[in-house]
């Protein structure tokens, strides 16, 4: 997978690329966890999701938010990161300039910026969200929701509370004109640790129900 630098807010930020197969092709941007947890682009989660992906025919990209890897930069309690994800997708989609669709992925900390990135870019048309930090971090600016998408959450995480991930999927379905679906891993920790193949099921079941040209949701 090819190791990409490209411009950020802050200085160079570094990625992993895979061009679409034709032009129009769909864009997929993935959002690591927490850099000062650990959470990089090369996460076990992140790695499966851009794999998923690529194998969907999009042109997919994975990135090191600043100060984590060789991206430049310092943690920025998520101000500054979410700029980063603007800067990534603007990259992509020089290349990919035509590119119908546009999906966002993130895991924990990636999940929160994701969501907030959705309020900015109104090209995003799908969300993977995956133990989004609902009961650390306010999610209230998702008035309304802009797309639709699915929230997975594992059923024994132990730093994002179930139930606060139910309180924001139940809010989000309150609102008109979007479809928020919902999974619980049963046994699942927040990394998922032993639960990937149930978790990566959730992720591909959803992704053939979204992107069958059948699919109600626009």
């Amino acid at each position: 997978m090819p190791e990409v630098i490209f411009p950020g807010p802050e200085g160079r930020l570094e990625g992993r690329f895979t061009p679409g197969p034709r032009p129009r092709a769909p864009v997929a941007l993935i959002l690591h966890s927490h850099p000062q947890a650990g959470g990089t682009m090369n996460n076990k989660i992140v790695q499966l999701l851009h794999k998923d992906f690529v194998r969907r025919g999009f042109a997919t990209l994975r990135f090191n938010f600043r100060g984590v890897g060789k991206s430049q930069g310092t943690f920025d309690n998520g101000i500054g990161e979410l700029s980063d994800a603007a800067s990534a997708l603007d990259w992509v989609q020089q290349i990919h300039p035509e590119a119908e669709v546009t999906w966002v992925a993130g895991v924990s900390f990636g999940a929160w910026i994701g969501m907030q990135l959705l309020m900015r870019r109104p090209e995003i048309r799908g969300f993977i969200s995956i133990a989004p930090p609902a009961n650390m971090y306010d999610f209230s600016f998702l008035a309304p929701c802009p797309a639709s998408g699915i929230i997975i959450q594992g059923e024994a995480d132990e730093v994002v509370t179930p139930g606060a991930v139910q309180k924001l999927v139940d809010k989000l379905r309150t609102q008109r004109h979007i479809t928020i679906a919902h999974d619980t891993i049963p046994g699942a920790n927040h990394f998922f640790a032993n639960e990937l193949d149930l978790l990566m099921k959730s992720v591909d079941d959803y992704l053939d129900f979204r992107l069958d040209p059948s699919c109600p949701i626009r």
